[in-house]
């Protein structure tokens, strides 16, 4: 660490009378470290002019976006004032445009409020009336998820001076260093106060629901909070698969600085990711208890099924659960385990309660599978009786709102409401429910002994239950991305960046209850996997509709944002990928109606409306418009926009003039339609499909802003202009940022904005507008007076 012999000495440096250039000073830490209390205490006793810029507040006292600090820093600077950046700025990315500002400007500070985590998540639990409503015990879990994003400060970012604080001495020396720092006063550059300069991550987050009051002070005077009964859980560790971990682990009291030792990496965290990002499904054996099973094929099944899943995830941790320690199928799967080398640290058997991992067994787990019965029901014994007593009525309430019914070989994820005995005390967020075959004559859809068909549905349950749980984790991840920054990277603000960011209560809507949309309702009963696919009934009707509607839970990605403009809506900042930069996703089970009839065509022949060996035209089974048709490519791994390079041009192409027959057949029925053919950025169905939509947008199942602003923004892509992209750059730009399809109501022909979906559709039965000139007039749109697009 550089030396400075006087660091908080606020004396000139050199040059005299010579006017002195700005100063910008990010403070870096979690909520709750102490930042806004920082910024106050240096104003309040300052010699010198300074701007505090908070996020929680720029907008007029309300949550503001990022783009709006940098605005308000960059003004602040031109008028001669100093400039607090009173932001978490935990990552590298999130403080890079705030160091450009001192490119020209400022001298760039850093100040690290590094204190204990639990203290910080301490004062954020208990705080009220804060800025930015980040208190509660939601708070705790956004704490925690952003300190596993922690990346400290470097000189090489561009600061010239970096203050670490680890105690409330060092915050105090801090605020008098820039308290006593005059107009033309400067403090010396280099890194004080850091103990190491590779510590990212304060480990010892764990109960932060527990009451810690007492604060002690350790060596420094520094004031910390009590390690004095402060318990870590151990997440149970075997030395090879062919050890049962048992619910007999006892608490062990541990202070702070003995958390790095060889378990530290299998530590569990609140709501059970743990410092490195592990996220954990504790689940029992499906169908071998009261559906008789025979456990031979079962282990088989498990094994073979965990095995595939880890070779496409990591860090994930399965786990099979028994209540007994001669249970013969954790001897089994454990033996299988073994032979087929399978990491321990990534799936282990477990003895105990699947209701008590953490009360009784020390081991935290964020998601539980549940054996469940087709009705969706409490009731009989065994694990689904335990977890949904476990749980309490609010389980099956909450399950009534995601679906009514399951058949054999799917599963259904269910998020855990916040105020479930199951949630508050074992830290489960979700229950994925789960329905295997049955061999038990006395109960129902039995399969008579046929094993060919049950083991192709118990394998079908296990891989739809993991689909599930990948993408809970998934879903995890992008929200721990979005807690901790607010707003992706922007450019310098001179330069007229625009931009945008989620605000509170969407945050907390995602906390609570993110992971299912509206849409889910309508998917009761539809047969997503291929086992049941014959059997299984939709309270839709015909079950080979296609279902299109768009969601927000997709992405797997690596986050590398760019700024885009939408002419239908300007001045938005949006997330702008290539597809080269996009990781491969996960789709749920029930994402995968699209995908089965593309393969599989020949079984629907009743929606089918046109067939060849590279594509399948039908309608949407919930169409937004008088005329709404798919037009499905058959390519095996073509899943979305994302997917298509240069190779695949003639099949888009093809595509696309397959949706221009189709506009023009419609319009030869009715020459009042006009149609636009595109892609949705971010399909919630998989397989790559062309929807070819009439303006009129008259339709019932037309019922909220998601609906509409899938068609009627950027995050829709014209065909034709997608085709032009891959033609130039090998790949197509796709749009991701979930608020765009929280945007108001805009007709998309006048561009008025309108309350409620009733309002707007009333006003567009009689808006005589134009429709959109970037539409027109680069012929994207398809009209009985054009009959060509683009």
């Amino acid at each position: 660490m550089e030396s400075d012999p006087n660091p908080h000495d606020p004396s000139p440096t050199g040059g005299g009378e010579e006017a002195k250039k700005g100063l910008v000073v990010l403070l870096v830490g979690a909520p709750g470290s102490g930042k806004s209390t920082f910024c106050n205490d240096v104003t309040a006793a300052a010699r010198r002019p300074w701007v505090r810029v908070c996020q929680d507040t720029i907008a007029n006292g309300k949550q503001g976006t990022k783009l709006q600090c940098l605005m308000s820093a960059a003004t602040a600077l031109k008028d001669g004032k100093s400039v607090f950046i009173d932001r978490c700025n935990l990552e590298q990315e999130q403080r890079a445009d705030f160091v450009k500002l001192g490119e020209t400007q400022a001298d760039v500070h850093a100040v690290v409020l590094d204190l204990p985590a639990r203290l910080c998540i301490s004062r954020s639990v208990k705080r009220t009336g804060h800025e930015g409503k980040l208190q509660g015990g939601n708070a705790a879990v956004v704490v925690n998820r952003m300190l596993q994003k922690k990346e400290l400060p470097k000189l090489s970012e561009g600061f010239s001076r970096i203050t670490f604080c680890h105690g409330e001495n060092d915050v105090k020396d801090a605020v008098k260093t820039y308290s006593n720092l005059g107009p033309l006063g400067d403090l010396s550059a280099g890194v004080f106060g850091q103990k190491n300069k590779d510590d990212k991550v304060q480990l010892g987050i764990m109960r932060f629901l527990k009451k810690v009051d007492k604060q002690d002070q350790d060596a420094s005077g520094n004031d910390v909070t009590s390690d004095r009964n402060f318990t870590q859980a151990i997440v149970p560790r075997q030395d090879s698969i062919g050890n049962t971990v048992t619910a007999e682990l006892k608490n062990k009291n541990e202070d702070h600085g003995s958390l790095n030792d060889e378990n530290s990496s299998e530590r569990s965290f609140v709501g059970g990711s743990s410092c490195n990002g592990i996220h954990t499904l504790a689940f029992p054996s499906i169908s071998t208890s009261d559906f008789q099973f025979d456990l031979e094929k079962a282990s088989d099944i498990i094994v073979d099924s965990v095995s595939d899943f880890l070779k496409k995830f990591d860090s994930v941790r399965l786990v099979l659960v028994d209540l007994s320690d001669k249970s013969k199928i954790l001897s089994l799967v454990r033996k299988k385990a073994a032979e087929k080398n399978i990491e321990s640290n990534k799936f282990f058997t477990f003895v105990g309660d699947i209701t008590q991992l953490y009360t009784k067994g020390n081991f935290r787990c964020n998601v539980i599978a549940n054996a469940t019965n087709w009705r969706l029901k409490p009731g009989g014994g065994g694990v689904n009786a335990a977890i949904y007593r476990a749980a309490g009525d609010s389980l099956e309430i909450a399950t009534k709102e995601r679906a009514e019914t399951l058949s054999p070989g799917n599963s259904v994820v269910v998020p855990l409401p916040s105020s479930s005995p199951l949630h508050l005390r074992e830290g489960v967020t979700h229950v994925i429910h789960v329905l295997g075959p049955n061999m038990n004559p006395q109960r129902p859809n039995y399969l008579k002994n046929d094993y060919v068909e049950g083991c192709k549905i118990l394998h079908d349950a296990y891989s739809s239950l993991f689909e599930n749980f990948a993408s809970i984790k998934c879903q995890m991840r992008n929200e721990s991305k979005r807690s901790s920054s607010g707003i992706s990277n922007l450019q310098n603000p001179l330069k007229g960046t625009t931009g945008t960011c989620f605000s509170h209560s969407d945050q907390k809507i995602k906390q609570e209850g993110w992971y299912y949309s509206e849409r889910n309702k309508k998917c009761k009963g539809f047969p997503f996997n291929a086992a049941a696919k014959e059997k299984m009934s939709t309270p839709h009707g015909s079950h080979g509709y296609a279902h299109s509607e768009t969601h927000s839970d997709v992405s797997n990605w690596d986050e590398n944002s760019s700024n885009l403009s939408s002419s239908s809506n300007p001045g938005h900042e949006v997330k702008e990928k290539k597809c080269a930069e996009v990781s491969k996703r996960t789709w749920n089970a029930w994402a995968q109606a699209l995908h089965e009839i593309a393969l599989n065509p020949e079984k629907h022949k009743d929606v089918v409306m046109e067939l060849s060996d590279d594509f399948v035209v039908l309608n949407d089974l919930y169409p937004k418009a008088i005329k709404h048709v798919l037009v499905l490519s058959r390519l095996h791994g073509l899943d979305c926009l994302v997917d298509v390079r240069k190779e695949h041009l003639p099949l888009l192409k093809q595509m696309h003039s397959v949706g221009l027959k189709w506009a023009e057949t419609f319009l030869r029925k009715d020459s009042s339609l006009i149609f636009r053919l595109g892609y949705h950025s971010v399909p919630s169905m998989r397989q790559l499909h062309l929807h070819v939509i009439s303006q009129d947008f008259d339709s019932v199942h037309l019922k909220n802003k998601k609906h509409w602003n899938s068609f009627n923004t950027s995050f829709f892509r014209d065909s034709a202009e997608a085709i032009k992209e891959i033609e130039r750059h090998g790949v197509a730009t796709v749009i991701e940022d979930e608020s765009l399809l929280k945007m108001e109501l805009r007709c998309h022909r006048c561009r008025s904005a309108h309350p409620n979906i009733p309002r707007l559709k009333s006003h567009i039965a009689n808006c005589k507008a134009s429709l959109p000139a970037h539409l027109l007039h680069n012929g994207l749109l398809v009209s009985a007076a054009s009959k060509s697009v683009g």
